[in-house]
């Protein structure tokens, strides 16, 4: 946002703009100004993170005329930013971009990376049985490190699901996403990863699928309710409590 041209803050300008009703209250002229934007670029309000197009638009920068992008490792630096970090991390996060930034990914020449198929374990095979690691395992550590991070930074585990957590090696995680995708596949999840979840302050990663965590409730002399005793128990009382002759 600290983009100047002629002394003109127009970073603050164009941040301003993309906010609802950032273009002015009369509808009409909204949409003239809209058109306006998008003809100088179609993404100047993007359905996506503006960090995540800016890295984008690095990136595009080092495409030659054929649209077509060379080799970029880490390191690779544009107006600050490690393009070679990023581009990395896209592709290593594919499945969890959304379809335009595949497709803008897709014009330079940008692809997924190939993941080996695991040959089959023939017998005396010390491997068999194993299964291989794959992206999603380190999608899930990324995502700790991402939660960890922003819980030190701000206290809290509650985030919204549009941000993105930057770390310290440039890497870029969608927390949001990760968080409400995950949480979606609780049932799944391995105890482990439930515990370094729950561990973080997330309680529904401390409550076991599909099992409601009881709450004591407490009667008027200050016992608890017998509607959370064990039924054996009660039974027990029940039977020794002495007969009305």
């Amino acid at each position: 946002m600290s983009a100047a041209i002629l002394d003109k803050p127009v970073g603050q300008w164009l941040a301003n703009a993309r906010k609802k009703g950032g273009l002015g209250k009369d509808p009409k002229r909204a949409r003239e100004r809209a058109a306006l934007l998008a003809a100088i670029d179609p993404d100047w309000r993007p359905g996506w993170p503006v960090d995540w197009q800016r890295h984008y638009a690095a990136l595009k920068t080092l495409a030659a005329e054929d649209g077509v992008l060379g080799s970029v490792e880490p390191g690779t630096v544009v107006h600050g930013m490690d393009v070679g970090r990023w581009l990395a991390t896209q592709r290593q996060d594919w499945p969890l971009l959304s379809e335009g930034q595949r497709e803008r990914l897709a014009g330079l020449d940008v692809e997924p990376p190939v993941r080996p198929v695991p040959a089959q374990a023939g017998a005396g095979d010390a491997t068999a049985g194993k299964r291989p690691s794959g992206g999603r395992s380190a999608a899930f550590e990324r995502g700790v490190a991402a939660l960890t991070q922003y819980k030190a930074r701000t206290g809290s585990v509650t985030v919204s699901r549009g941000h993105t957590e930057r770390l310290e090696d440039g890497t870029e995680v969608r927390l949001g996403v990760f968080l409400s995708n995950t949480k979606s596949r609780r049932a799944s999840l391995t105890p482990d990863k439930l515990a370094a979840l729950a561990a973080l302050g997330l309680e529904w990663a401390a409550v076991k699928p599909g099992h409601r965590r009881p709450v004591a409730v407490k009667c008027r002399h200050g016992g608890a309710d017998n509607r959370f005793r064990p039924r054996a128990v009660m039974a027990v009382r029940r039977s020794a409590r002495p007969r009305a002759m």
